[in-house]
């Protein structure tokens, strides 16, 4: 009996160990992997009725920005105009030029300008919360993107944020196997910011064979040339081949102006791995001996548009989420054609890019046809 005991505890203790050892391999990317799972499970509820509700047509709608900068911001711009007129409704765009006190303002104008919704891109709960309150009690649907507002009847949506970084940096760590040197270009002050530098700490816990030797950036007018004169500082610091190994970029206006200085340099030895994409971001990553080799993404004009139609479920009555995460995508430059292609023809070689059909009410059909 005694040795029975023993053999059994034996057993116990080897399990107990090999799911310690299996949870400490990877443990930041099973943290990603289900709060990943559990964004995705927030889905926008659709009406089960065709007819078009009298309350969604010819709505006036603000976009109230914190700044329109690159051709992100441009295709978003452009994703909300389409979906907004497809629907039959008018939109006005409020570019608060990066002052979040004139970004409140634009909010108060546009409430007290009676529009039928407000759409919010970016911008700080501390700045913006008076204003979508008076919003929300003048009976204005309200829906953010990219912000930390938490507000009933509020939805807030993000490109999840935690993901785009983990698939960027995760295919970083597996390129560099494990090892070497990286600068990461990062600004605060941004929600999704602030998110993606969870995982870069994570990032570190999870390939602590990779050392981080500089962070630095700055949100401006000029980002991506602000970038580049940075990374041609940094690469004055670091001229040897294997001194620096990648450059982490949070957003593709600092990867664009990392890209225009490496290739200026000269220094095909290190790699650029971004967030975010557009029609330009492709072009350079498109370029043969581009430094460029990856980026995590959402259709920013998608983004766009799954923003319009949540608000335009909320005019209708619908029950909307609080939170909502649009699926991001891992485009590598390896599995882009030679010849240049634009966002619209990334499908064909990234599978499920651009064709969400997140939420969208049956009504919808509808409404777009008779617009036409």
């Amino acid at each position: 009996m005694k040795k029975w005991i023993s053999a059994l505890l034996a057993l116990c203790l080897l399990a107990l160990a090999a799911c310690t050892n299996e949870q400490t391999a990877a443990p930041q990317k099973q943290s990603v992997a289900n709060e990943t799972t559990k964004e995705a499970k927030t889905e926008a509820p659709a009406s089960a009725s065709a007819e078009v509700p009298a309350k969604v047509k010819k709505l006036k709608v603000a976009l109230i920005m914190q700044m329109s900068i690159g051709t992100f911001s441009t295709q978003y711009i452009e994703g909300v105009k389409k979906q907004v007129e497809a629907f039959g409704g008018t939109v006005q765009v409020y570019n608060s030029d990066n002052d979040l006190a004139k970004m409140a303002s634009n909010l108060d104008a546009a409430v007290n300008a009676k529009v039928d919704g407000i759409l919010i891109d970016h911008g700080r709960a501390e700045a913006l919360k008076n204003g979508v309150d008076k919003a929300v009690k003048a009976g204005i649907p309200v829906v953010a993107f990219d912000n930390d507002l938490r507000i009933p009847g509020v939805t807030v949506i993000d490109q999840d944020d935690y993901s785009l970084a983990w698939k960027s940096l995760k295919t970083l760590g597996e390129d560099l196997n494990g090892k070497g040197n990286i600068a990461v270009v990062w600004v605060g002050g941004f929600a999704p910011m602030e998110r993606r530098s969870v995982i870069i700490d994570a990032f570190y816990k999870r390939y602590p064979g990779i050392k981080e030797v500089a962070r630095f950036g700055t949100a401006s007018a000029n980002t991506a040339l602000d970038t580049q004169a940075q990374v041609e500082a940094l690469l004055k610091k670091y001229p040897n081949k294997g001194d620096l190994d990648a450059i982490f970029a949070t957003w593709d206006e600092f990867a664009k102006g990392a890209v225009k200085a490496l290739e200026q340099a000269g220094r095909t030895d290190i790699k650029v791995y971004g967030i975010d994409l557009s029609n330009e971001d492709l072009q350079l990553m498109q370029k043969e001996n581009s430094p460029w080799v990856a980026t995590a993404a959402a259709d920013p004009a998608e983004v766009g548009k799954v923003q319009t139609r949540i608000l335009y479920q909320k005019a209708a009555g619908e029950a909307t989420p609080d939170v909502f995460s649009v699926e991001p995508y891992l485009v590598e430059k390896e599995t882009l054609p030679k010849e240049s292609i634009t966002m619209d023809k990334l499908s064909q070689y990234i599978n499920g890019w651009g064709t969400s059909k997140a939420a969208y009410s049956p009504w919808m059909t509808k409404l777009e046809k008779e617009k036409k």
